[in-house]
């Protein structure tokens, strides 16, 4: 309901009027002009147009295409007493931990991940990816479980092969001549690859000989020792020392007495001592079962 005191009346245009004398045969008429009296009547002047601006946004710049990281290039690294492959894997950052790790250097670890020696080369692949995490106290405590029951394995591995040929009847040992011709017969060399006759593919042949009978040793350890016994010279021998003045002195690569190169002989061989191959193949056999690989061997031995 509209409140009292509001209503006003309608708003009227006011005219003008006046008087325009007509002349009618000399009578005069007086007719009224009407015309507005405001500007509000006036016919509205066309409104001015105004002209549309129009912006154009500025072109993007082109983003520079990001070149491809250029790939890391691969390290070694010599493992030392205490490393684990999870910690190596932790202090170089390798993407996929230890498993990558092993991955990479299965051929020289071997089959068991969590046994490695000192002295061990393995090949590092650096990627761009952060650090691998470091291995929770449950997972070092397993790893370490693991090396333990390794070790223990590899113990108690070589003590029954002494126990072995400890107890043997004497006329199994072979002995001197008379037992070359049976073993040489009986061998036969289960490689087909070609090797070089130098240092190198001496090592590489005993290597896969070696691989075939289960004994452990390292392309590195075996190079090592040679080095300082022989320095590489398979005709070598000792005629100075304590085996040379009991009539049985250290001959050839790995300087490897008589008795003991009878003792651990390996099948396929020659029976030869002198022979680089045979040389090398039966200081690691007699090495696995002293010391548990050539590998940790690191003076006389």
């Amino acid at each position: 309901m509209p409140a009292h005191g509001k209503h006003r009346r309608p708003r009227r245009n006011h005219v003008s009027r006046g008087l325009a004398l007509v002349g009618t045969g000399g009578v005069a008429l007086s007719l009224p002009l009407i015309a507005p009296a405001t500007a509000g009547a006036a016919t509205p002047a066309a409104a001015p147009e105004i002209a549309a601006k129009t912006f154009t946004a500025p072109a993007a710049a082109p983003v520079a295409a990001k070149a491809p990281a250029a790939p890391a290039a691969a390290r070694t690294y010599t493992v030392v007493s205490g490393d684990s492959l999870s910690l190596i894997a932790h202090k170089k950052g390798i993407q996929g931990g230890w498993k990558s790790l092993y991955r990479a250097n299965q051929s020289a670890v071997g089959d068991n991940p969590s046994l490695i020696h000192p002295g061990l080369e393995l090949t590092i692949h650096r990627g761009s990816a952060e650090a691998a995490p470091a291995p929770t106290k449950k997972q070092e405590k397993t790893e370490r479980k693991t090396t333990a029951k390794a070790k223990k394995s590899s113990t108690g591995d070589r003590a029954s092969r002494s126990e072995r040929r400890a107890t043997a009847p004497a006329s199994d040992a072979p002995t001197g001549a008379s037992a070359a011709a049976p073993a040489a017969a009986a061998a036969a060399p289960a490689a087909v690859a070609q090797y070089a006759d130098n240092l190198d593919g001496w090592i590489r042949q005993s290597l896969d000989i070696m691989a075939q009978h289960g004994i452990p040793g390292s392309y590195e350890g075996i190079h090592r020792n040679i080095m300082r016994e022989s320095s590489g010279n398979p005709r070598a021998i000792n005629n100075w020392d304590i085996n040379a003045v009991n009539g049985t002195p250290s001959k050839g690569l790995l300087q490897v007495i008589e008795p003991t190169f009878l003792a651990y002989h390996v099948p396929g061989t020659s029976t030869d001592l002198y022979d680089p191959v045979a040389n090398i193949t039966a200081a690691c056999n007699y090495a696995a079962d002293r010391y548990g690989s050539i590998d940790n061997v690191y003076g006389a031995y």
